[in-house]
């Protein structure tokens, strides 16, 4: 494992791996997310689909956005492992 391929924080980590989790649920490969017809001429490509869910990179507002578009589910349903007490277990020294 390289340096680039250590995930950037641990939310990140926990995000790509609720991502990874929603995306197979639905059958459907990290090709077929990235070039899923809601994301039109999105710039995501399957390496950053793999970033993302190897938390290698975090994503902004608008591409979470765009992938719970994709998904076909609230924003929220990618961030529901941030509950109370993971937060609290993040952000307790910060």
């Amino acid at each position: 494992m390289s340096n680039d391929d250590v995930p950037v924080t641990p939310e990140a980590e926990i995000f790509g791996a609720t991502l990874k989790r929603l995306r197979t649920a639905r059958g459907l490969s990290q090709e077929k997310l990235a070039n899923h017809e809601r994301l039109g001429r999105s710039t995501m490509t399957t390496n950053y689909i793999s970033d993302l869910e190897r938390g290698i990179k975090a994503p902004s507002l608008q591409t979470l956005l765009k992938l719970a578009y994709a998904l076909d589910c609230p924003p929220a349903d990618l961030l529901t492992d941030f509950q109370p007490a993971v937060l609290r277990r993040l952000f307790r020294n910060g």
